[in-house]
């Protein structure tokens, strides 16, 4: 099983530290969660039918209505090579490792940021985050279209993965969903902050719908994750009030980190530190309540948002006693 981050039980057993004590900022995920009302019985007690609204919601949020609703992003990466065609798979690297897991037998090459040009006329499918996770790179939208122009004009295929890209919503491919050659997955979890109704959507075109569809059989969503979705992904004064305070957050954070002397980049969600000390620092915060992600090719730390004023007060404290270990990224 691959390392992701959010292991906060484990974190406090490791260090006996109580889990209510603990300062999560491994994942990512949005602090500032979708205010979900109490979810009615009827979800728990019926299967769930296709009708309930949540297409629709989706498809007036992304922009297009050429998706299918699945248990997160996780189910169709690891479907999606089986659905596939193509022997010569390149993978956006350091980046999400499942990719590589899911890859792993059409042994797919790894291609740093600065080489995907290169490795499009090489490809018979690429496999993008956008941005990047961990790294934060982001390719700008008219780069994505031609990548995916030069590999579907000789059948090939474009896979964009943008878990982080609800804080810029004009960047995203997912509009385009449906055209032949280009896969786009999307999550709930980010943004939203729902990471455990465990929802994400796929954009492709129809045939390879189908496909995902029949490998992940009936009801890949539960009825309270749809319903919870079908509410959020609605709410367009939430969404855009959170966007703005989100987007303040990351500028919050990005300053903070910035001021102690690091370089960091990264969405708004999150952002990325190279250092060669990713393992001491981590454990230097761990050791008081603050659990970080670390990445160790290349070693780097992650730094997600805090939920609170109180949560801002320790991370800069943190990062006050641990400037010396985190000013070096060499």
């Amino acid at each position: 099983m691959l390392e992701h981050g959010g292991r906060l039980r484990r974190a406090a057993r490791q260090y006996d530290i109580p889990l209510a004590d603990w300062l999560d900022l491994s994942t990512g995920i949005s602090p500032l969660a979708y205010p979900l009302p109490s979810v009615p019985e009827h979800a728990w007690q019926r299967l769930p039918e296709d009708d309930d609204g949540l297409e629709a919601a989706a498809a007036a949020y992304y922009g297009s209505a050429e998706l299918l609703p699945v248990a997160g992003s996780q189910p169709a990466i690891q479907a999606l090579p089986g659905v596939l065609a193509g022997a010569r798979v390149s993978l956006l690297a350091p980046s999400y490792a499942e990719h590589a897991a899911a890859w792993g037998p059409r042994h797919p090459r790894a291609v740093a940021a600065e080489s995907i040009d290169a490795a499009i006329e090489h490809s018979d499918i690429v496999v993008l985050v956008q941005p990047n996770n961990p790294t934060g790179v982001h390719f700008g939208r008219a780069r994505l279209l031609d990548w995916h122009a030069r590999l579907a004009c000789r059948g090939g295929w474009l896979v964009v993965v943008e878990a982080f890209a609800d804080t810029t919503p004009a960047a995203s491919v997912a509009p385009l969903g449906g055209t032949p050659g280009l896969v786009v997955l999307r999550s709930l979890g980010k943004f939203f902050g729902l990471a455990g109704a465990r929802v994400g959507f796929v954009f492709a075109p129809a045939a390879v719908r189908a496909a995902l569809a029949e490998r992940l059989g009936p009801w890949a969503l539960a009825g309270p994750s749809r319903w919870a979705a079908r509410h959020a992904l609605a709410d367009t004064a939430w969404q855009a009030a959170t966007r703005t305070r989100i987007d303040a957050a990351g500028q919050r954070l990005q300053a903070l980190l910035q001021a102690h002397g690091l370089a960091a980049r990264g969405p708004a969600l999150f952002k990325q530190v190279p250092t060669a000390h990713a393992s001491d620092v981590h454990t230097a915060f761990a050791r008081r309540g603050i659990l970080l992600r670390q990445f160790a090719d290349p070693p780097a730390l992650r730094f997600g948002l805090p939920a609170d004023e109180t949560g801002w007060h320790r991370l800069e404290d943190a990062l006050q006693t641990c400037i010396d270990r985190l000013a070096d990224p060499t």
